[in-house]
């Protein structure tokens, strides 16, 4: 048995457990109200039938007793007998501080209970309406226990008498005890009926619980787009297994852009180490020329100083490009600025004439398009733009076409070539870093293969973009999308 069904098996006992103990509880707690109702109730409702009985004695009865003022002589003393019920008394409790209990005359077998003079005489005090609806729990003689009422009596003018009745509580207390036994029995058949039927209903219960515990066990770190189910029908395991499901997709999100980070590490550092292996092997290359002799070549040591100058400039770039593209992914510090446009790219014309060559150059620009930016990094991504169309686009028949335009609350530069253009599977790759669709092309002209990935990176830290559209034969065009200042928010040129 695995781990898993142990503790499921240990869930559904303490949940059984604790159900058929607090089950239990109730039972018992439900017995002892019971038997405390029942027992006020049965002794109050005794009570009242004694406290009638007491109020129906014939009044003959009591004066033929000689326990009564006078008693015993009327009727030449006749006695008038009463039956009342074998455990019942009365009694007759005098101001004089005579008790007589009228055993005989009742035909009890129990003796009648009697309290201290002082309390009699206390009773004796009360009024006939405080001495009614009550009753009192006294010890008889033989030990038995004997629920008492009084009653205040006597004719008006004469002295009040106090009389007794009282019956053992035994009987009672049978009744009582008989009805808890039936109460008990119907308790143990609840709970054994309950057993039964609960542990079916908590085994269907626990089903979603064992399904989420099913599904834990098949993920993992290679496996955690596994969703666990969280339409089974009980809200609160439903609300934990979509809380879970949230966690593993971030987990998931978190592991994939881990795994993103590393790969991308693993592409730059094996492409900046080739990038700058070339370089390097060119200018030893040229050392080891040097060292067997081509240094006392004037024309020789002229032309290999010349090609080794060249692949340092290479080297010099590559890490200038490679550190400001560290500060962009850190924290790009950016001297922004209101900046116009159209002004920036009317300045570069003639540097941009000189790069293009024998290539044409046309322009498209809007008048007036401003916005916030560092003119330098815009300077940087435009020319990394230009430089870029220069290396694919033919010498003599190269079109490069500059435009500016306003769309909405964005500026778009765009530089468009007519050169052989991007194939489709380059297209999602193009401005990742070192990445180059024609590598001996741009390795030609110098490229490294950064300038599309700083140009990125600089027009994101402006909050805009850079995209391409390419058509094979056709040429390319990127375009810089930048956020334009509102025309109430201009200031004069």
């Amino acid at each position: 048995m695995t781990d898993r069904f142990r503790f499921l098996r240990s869930l559904r006992r303490q949940l059984l457990a604790a159900s058929l103990l607090i089950l239990s509880g109730l039972l018992i707690l439900i017995g002892i109200l019971q038997y405390v109702l029942m027992r006020n109730v049965i002794y109050s409702n005794r009570a009242e039938v004694m406290e009638a009985q007491l109020r129906s004695l014939p009044i003959e009865f009591l004066l033929n007793n000689p326990g009564w003022p006078g008693g015993g002589r009327h009727q030449g003393g006749d006695r008038w007998p009463l039956l009342l019920d074998a455990r019942t008394t009365i009694a007759i409790y005098s101001p004089a501080g005579s008790f007589r209990d009228l055993q005989e005359e009742t035909l009890s077998t129990a003796a009648a209970p009697r309290m201290s003079d002082s309390e009699y005489k206390r009773l004796l005090m009360l009024p006939p309406r405080k001495l009614s609806g009550t009753y009192q729990l006294m010890p008889a003689g033989d030990g038995s226990e004997h629920i008492v009422v009084f009653m205040n009596y006597g004719r008006p003018g004469d002295t009040r008498m106090l009389l007794q009745m009282s019956t053992e509580t035994g009987p009672l207390r049978e009744i009582i005890l008989r009805q808890l036994l039936v109460f008990g029995g119907l308790s143990a058949a609840a709970l054994l009926a309950g057993l039964f039927l609960y542990l079916p209903a908590l085994r269907r219960t626990l089903i979603p619980l064992s399904n989420m515990g099913k599904t834990a066990q098949v993920i993992d770190a290679g496996n955690l787009n596994v969703r666990f189910p969280d339409g089974q029908g009980q809200l609160e395991i439903d609300r934990l297994a979509r809380s879970f499901n949230g966690m593993l997709e971030r987990l998931e999100h978190s592991f994939e852009a881990e795994r993103e980070a590393k790969e991308q590490m693993r592409r730059f550092a094996a492409d900046a180490s080739h990038e700058l292996r070339t370089p390097l092997t060119s200018i030893y290359g040229f050392l080891e020329v040097l060292l067997r002799g081509a240094a006392d070549n004037r024309e020789q040591l002229y032309s290999a100083l010349q090609s080794m100058h060249g692949e340092a400039k290479r080297i010099n770039q590559l890490v200038e490009d490679l550190l400001l593209l560290a500060r962009m992914d850190s924290a790009p510090q950016m001297q922004t600025r209101e900046l116009l446009l159209d002004g920036l790219i009317r300045d570069m014309q003639p540097q941009l004439q000189v790069l293009a060559g024998s290539r044409t150059v046309l322009t498209d620009i809007s008048s007036g398009i401003r916005c916030h930016a560092d003119p330098d990094r815009i300077r940087q991504v435009l020319l990394n733009l230009f430089h870029n169309a220069v290396q694919h686009t033919d010498a003599g028949t190269g079109i490069i076409q500059i435009s500016l335009h306003a769309r909405g609350e964005t500026a778009e530069l765009a530089v468009k070539d007519n050169g052989p253009g991007i194939a489709a599977g380059h297209l999602p790759h193009i401005f990742e870093r070192f990445y180059r669709s024609d590598a001996s092309r741009t390795r030609k002209y110098g490229g490294s293969g950064l300038g599309l990935s700083i140009a990125k990176s600089i027009a994101q830290a402006h909050g805009g973009a850079v995209t391409v559209s390419s058509t094979l034969g056709e040429g390319s065009v990127f375009t810089l999308t930048l956020p334009r200042l509102p025309d109430s928010l201009r200031g004069g040129s």
